[in-house]
């Protein structure tokens, strides 16, 4: 099967150059455009301080690097799930059904002050795939994205995310490597690992495909151990080169399986010149106005927890609670609603403490859903993003995707280096940090003071709790 889906939807191919960095130019040529998403509306580039790759698609619909809508990331997955149903349901009806539910999505997707509305309309069409799906999204960037495509179905399916945090008193069903990563340990924990069998297909969600050796990899080590007949392999963005295309073609030959790509948009890239940049470049941007109050505040969100410890790079163990349902451990249809009733009464608290008009909610790392979820529930005037781990070089200008960056110590793993991109000092009265997980104070203040020079008002630690602990709003 070829990875644009219907030739309808196929553009006459459009070339973009970007100069991203002095010594750094990379022309994009698209291939297949089946939303009709212009370029700019889905990212913009910037530099990427990684001796493996040296550029970043900066994802304006993801919810990483850019605050956006808390909708518009939901709203992207929903968009990938369209495209999977439209390819699975087939059928005139499911095709006329599916051109109206598209043009939603697109709109929402380029009009962001739209995309509550197509986010909610999307899921009121309450979508059933024809047989059971297994989705699994690729830490840390596509947690998100994989658990909000898997949401759109209102049955029969399930949700698992990779995860690079080691839990030695649990057994990682699959685990690969991501080859051009700065972080390329991929383990997954799911609790019930009849989860990852059967005979329905298994869906590989990524923000963004270059190779396709990550899924090759992942299909490899899940067939050799819950063998299947086919995969999806679902994406924002899909770089493959013709000769990363015909990887998967002998993939499917050897292994006797079937292998789709479904993508926003795909395209092959070509790079010019390799730019000199370090990590020094990438420090926190010295700010001079008057620092915010860090307020600590456990919110109740009513959701189970499972009494298992993490170790860090440094040997140090967290026994603080995981979330059971955040999608680490995996999760079904059923469960969903929980999940929702979850987001629903941490949001009504949280948004209490909300004290002026604008206000940014930050996941960390591989925690992204819940935090988003949560945001979205808030009020207006709310934007999302997350940390990461992933370096990028920022510059001030209008094309580029970064334009500001702040380094510190993850408080979860102190050996590594988390991120925060484009927050300037002042441009949110509030920021709410989401932690899945109680942390020693000590771990979190390098994080709360940089984000205590970038608040208007006040910064608020939140530590997700269950109504058995401690719980409660403390100041």
């Amino acid at each position: 099967m070829n990875n644009s889906i219907l030739p309808s939807y196929c553009p006459s191919m459009n070339t973009h150059t970007f100069n991203i960095v002095e010594n750094l130019q990379v022309t994009v040529t698209e291939t297949s455009n089946p939303f009709q998403m212009p370029a700019h509306a889905l990212f913009a580039m910037a530099a990427r301080i990684n001796k493996k790759r040296s550029f970043l698609f900066v994802s304006k619909v993801l919810g990483k690097h850019i605050p956006v809508n808390p909708y518009t990331p939901l709203l992207s997955g929903a968009a990938l799930a369209l495209l999977l149903y439209r390819e699975m349901a087939g059928g005139a009806s499911a095709a006329e059904r599916m051109d109206e539910l598209m043009d939603q999505a697109v709109h929402g997707l380029i009009h962001p002050e739209h995309a509550e509305k197509a986010y909610h309309d999307l899921l009121d069409a309450q979508l059933v795939l024809p047989e059971p799906v297994l989705f699994i999204g690729f830490a840390e960037t596509a947690t998100a994205l994989g658990h909000s495509m898997y949401n759109m179905f209102a049955a029969g399916a399930s949700y698992i995310h990779t995860t690079r945090e080691d839990i030695p008193e649990l057994e990682s069903a699959v685990s690969f490597e991501e080859e051009h990563s700065h972080a390329v340990d991929h383990l997954c924990y799911a609790l019930n690992a009849e989860l990852l069998s059967g005979d329905g297909p298994a869906v590989l969600v990524d923000d963004e495909i270059t190779t396709g050796n990550t899924a090759i990899n992942t299909i490899r080590d899940i067939q050799s151990k819950f063998p299947r007949k086919e995969y999806v392999v679902a994406s924002l963005l899909d770089w493959r080169s013709s000769a990363n295309i015909q990887a998967y073609r002998e993939l499917e030959q050897e292994l006797g399986i079937r292998i789709r790509a479904l993508s926003l948009l795909q395209g092959t890239i070509e790079v010019m010149g390799t730019p000199q940049l370090s990590l020094v470049e990438a420090k926190a941007e010295a700010s001079a106005a008057a620092e915010a109050p860090v307020i600590m505040t456990y919110v109740q969100d009513g959701l189970e927890r499972l009494d298992v410890t993490s170790a860090d790079s440094c040997g140090q163990i967290n026994a603080s609670p995981y979330l059971k349902l955040s999608g680490r451990f995996g999760l079904e249809s059923q469960d969903n609603k929980r999940l929702d009733q979850g987001a629903a009464q941490a949001a009504s608290q949280l948004r209490g403490l909300r004290e002026g008009a604008t206000a940014l909610v930050l996941g960390v790392g591989e925690f992204m859903y819940l935090p988003m979820r949560i945001a979205a529930d808030m009020g207006e005037g709310v934007a999302y993003q997350s940390s990461t781990r992933s370096p990028i070089h920022p510059e001030r200008r209008p094309d580029y995707g970064v334009h500001s960056a702040a380094a510190y110590p993850s408080a979860g793993d102190p050996g590594i280096t988390n991120y925060i991109y484009n927050v300037d000092p002042g441009q949110y009265d509030d920021i709410f940090v989401l932690l899945e997980r109680d942390v020693p104070r000590r771990r979190i203040e390098p994080m709360t003071d940089i984000l205590k020079r970038l608040a208007g008002n006040k910064v608020h630690l939140v530590i997700l709790a269950s109504d058995s602990d401690n719980g409660g709003l403390i100041g």
